[in-house]
């Protein structure tokens, strides 16, 4: 229509300017276009939840976030129903964003989730480079927020917290393993196989590394190991002959690193050539030794390297949500990928456990603040097990196990060639172990 075309108004409406009448009558097409614009779309916000979901699904560290869309599947179709709290039945819509292993997209893509999309829960998992940034978006913007796969050390010193003061966080809580899991785990899985004790340390320059060299090298220490610590490093560093040639002269037949996997790879085949890997008796790699394809891309190399996980196909532990067990989500998600399963998969699916277990423990889940105080005091079984913020170490904080595990040849007729198996459960004894340590070399 034309701005001429427009007829006289009466008079009690004439101070309205025929261009304000024509967006008037474009907003009226709209409604009958799409009945969920302008007025539908408040009235739907109300009684819809809305998620945010975070995570690397692609870049250095996509082996994190391979199993998230089987997962999110999982839940999804659990909640297509919605669910009530306090009496009030919300519908919910779970948006996942991928940060392309990218620290700064990770927290624009959090302050979209908050700004834009009005999100009344954030979820974030895997590693600092996702997990801190959103974090800290959530923090500042009020948005309560739950979540997990990094050293809570890394999380929580890492963003700012200190030993002697009170926790600065109000809005954001994380759960993980932390430095005191992975000494135990450590301690336990070394003492299955003889060494000299002494332990070459890899980490990088990084809010993993440097939490580790922190915390984790002198408790080994006080345990009775020798660090050998070859320096910081940069991601990205592409020649590691100074590293080996130190761990070579200091006989080091532990060799412990929390590498991003194009990192580790390429140590690794450089260590190979210079002969380290024939000293070396266990090869305890976390963050790249968790999946099956960092493995495999290693080839031969990737045989008995020992690891841990946050979660396995055979903990004793079902979804909150969902009801899965673990073999239920393992198998599913390889009948469904025709990919082996990994234990990302049960991270992931334990972080919706926590939401919605805070969401439903709410007063009022669109309130905000009754979200945030739901989670300062959830206790819930999930599928890695007992998720505490009452029990600490640290407020914001819930320490849950890590497990020693290995990478070893599959048996004859698997269809796959590697197997992960359990091989000590000194942070948590109702997970079986399947088998003995083997030594790398």
């Amino acid at each position: 229509m034309d701005e001429k075309q427009i007829p006289e108004v009466p008079d009690e409406t004439r101070n309205i300017t025929r261009r304000e009448m024509l967006g008037m009558a474009g907003a009226a097409g709209l409604m009958l276009i799409n009945p969920s614009s302008v007025f539908a779309q408040g009235a739907d916000a109300a009684g819809t939840l809305k998620v945010g979901f975070i995570s690397p699904r692609s870049g250095a560290l996509a082996g994190f976030g391979e199993g998230d869309e089987y997962v999110l599947e999982v839940a999804r179709k659990t909640l297509a129903a919605g669910i009530t709290v306090g009496g009030k039945h919300y519908a919910v819509e779970i948006l996942d964003r991928d940060t392309q292993s990218d620290p700064a997209r990770a927290s624009q893509l959090a302050k979209a989730l908050i700004n834009t999309d009005k999100i009344d829960l954030m979820l974030a998992t895997s590693t600092p480079e996702t997990v801190n940034p959103v974090s800290d978006a959530c923090e500042a913007a009020g948005v309560p927020c739950v979540s997990t796969i990094v050293p809570w050390e890394a999380w929580y010193f890492g963003r700012g917290a200190k030993h002697d003061q009170p926790s600065p966080f109000k809005w954001t809580y994380h759960f993980s393993f932390g430095v005191g899991e992975f000494v135990k785990c450590y301690t336990s899985q070394w003492a299955e196989i003889p060494t000299n004790k002494k332990v070459g340390v890899l980490y990088p320059n990084d809010a993993d590394g440097n939490a580790i060299r922190a915390h984790l090298a002198p408790a080994l220490q006080a345990n009775g190991f020798t660090i050998v610590d070859a320096g910081p490093y940069e991601d990205g560093t592409t020649d590691y002959s100074a590293q080996i040639a130190k761990f070579k002269a200091e006989k080091c037949e532990i060799f412990n690193s929390f590498p991003i996997p194009p990192d580790f790879a390429a140590f690794w085949r450089q260590a190979a050539q210079q002969g380290y890997t024939k000293m070396t008796k266990i090869v305890q790699v976390a963050k790249t030794g968790l999946f099956p394809s960092s493995i495999e891309s290693l080839g031969p190399l990737g045989l008995n390297i020992a690891s841990a996980c946050y979660w396995h196909k055979n903990y004793p532990y079902k979804s909150a949500l969902t009801g899965v067990s673990g073999v239920e989500l393992a198998d599913g998600y390889e009948k469904k990928t025709g990919k082996q399963w990994n234990q990302q998969l049960g991270a992931s699916m334990s972080l919706l456990d926590a939401g919605f277990e805070a969401l439903k423990a709410s007063a009022n889940a669109k309130d905000k603040a009754s979200v945030a105080k739901a989670l300062s005091t959830l206790k819930a079984t999930t599928m890695v097990g007992t998720v505490d913020f009452n029990k600490g170490p640290f407020p914001n904080v819930s320490a849950t196990p890590i497990i020693g595990t290995q990478w070893v040849k599959a048996a004859p007729g698997s269809k796959f060639k590697l197997d992960y198996v359990i091989t000590e459960n000194a942070t948590d004894p109702n997970v079986p172990v399947a088998a003995k340590l083997l030594p790398f070399a």
